[in-house]
C-alpha cells in the first residue's frame, strides 16, 4: 500500500472517510486485492456506494446480492456472479475497493 493511501485507512485497510474516495483510490485497492477492475466491477462498485448512502451501512453479501438483483437484474443479482467480479467476500472485497467500510459481518 503506497504512503499516501495507507494515511487515508483504518487499521483494517478500509479508507477511513467513504467521501474522499475516487475512482483513482478504488483502482488502488482493486491491485491490493489483485482484481482487473472491469466495467462489470465498477457497476457493482457505484451500486455499493449507493447502498453505503442510502442505509450509512456497507452491505452483507446477502444484502448486496438482493440489492443487485432489485437494480440489475436477476442474472447479476447472484451471488455466483458477485463471486466471480470479487472472490471470497464479494461485500467485504468490494466495499474495500468501493471505499466504503468494512462490512460488520465479515472476517
Amino acid at each position: 500500500m503506497t504512503l499516501a493511501l495507507e494515511s487515508l485507512c483504518d487499521d483494517k485497510g478500509f479508507l477511513r472517510d467513504w467521501q474522499c474516495w475516487t475512482p483513482a483510490i478504488g483502482e488502488s485497492f482493486a491491485t491490493l486485492e489483485k482484481v482487473s477492475l472491469t466495467a462489470q466491477h465498477w457497476e457493482i462498485i457505484y451500486l455499493l456506494r449507493e447502498y453505503y448512502g442510502r442505509f450509512d451501512a456497507s452491505p452483507a453479501n446477502r444484502a448486496l446480492v438482493n440489492f443487485v438483483k432489485q437494480r440489475l437484474g436477476p442474472e447479476k443479482g447472484r451471488s455466483i456472479y458477485l463471486m466471480s467480479l470479487f472472490p471470497e467476500s464479494p461485500a467485504r472485497r468490494g466495499s474495500r475497493i468501493a471505499g466504503l467500510p468494512k462490512p460488520k459481518n465479515c472476517l
